[in-house]
């Protein structure tokens, strides 16, 4: 639940009649996790309403802190080029849209998205979606976690059936030594 893939900032509400939940390192693969952790922490400091998503007015804000104000009509613009549900608002799953983006350089020079990924302090060209090296690495590592995961899972097990065959044992002793006082 405390990593960015484990839970969904501004997506698939509860009763949010059917909607899947988001899992951002499952749709971003080309991201670290490190790198997904560091977008949401930027999304949630310019969530200013912390309602999940960032509004006209928010982005204003981020984008004058970071030293690239914008015009109205450059900030609609900017939510626009992303904005797949058409909400007039980012979502976190929107926001990583600009970064993935950026770093397929989707995005034009003198846009106000490349300046936002440009001066956001995350630097996904140095992995980006052209790394297949890394890529592939992170899909290893994935399942070796997996593999690992399944050890732990089967590790508990044994655990679980060994505190169970001692409990029976405790069980059967106790009842011994019961039927000796009994008598």
């Amino acid at each position: 639940p405390g990593s960015p893939a484990g839970r969904a900032v501004g997506e698939g509400s509860p009763g949010g009649g059917g909607r899947r939940v988001f899992s951002p390192a499952g749709e971003f693969r080309e991201f670290s996790r490190r790198q997904l952790r560091d977008m949401e922490r930027l999304f949630r400091q310019y969530d200013a309403g912390k309602d999940g998503f960032i509004d006209l007015m928010e982005l204003k804000l981020m984008m004058e802190k970071l030293g690239a104000p914008q015009t109205h009509l450059g900030l609609k613009n900017m939510i626009k080029e992303v904005d797949e549900d058409l909400d007039s608002k980012l979502s976190f799953r929107e926001f990583l849209l600009i970064f993935r983006k950026a770093a397929a350089g989707e995005l034009q020079e003198d846009s106000g998205l490349h300046a936002l990924a440009r001066l956001s302090e995350i630097d996904v060209s140095t992995e980006g979606v052209k790394g297949a090296k890394n890529f592939f690495e992170a899909k290893a590592q994935a399942i070796n976690e997996a593999s690992r995961f399944e050890e732990e899972i089967k590790a508990e097990q044994e655990e679980k059936k060994k505190q169970a065959e001692e409990l029976k044992q405790r069980k059967a002793a106790f009842k011994e030594l019961q039927s000796t006082f009994t008598q």
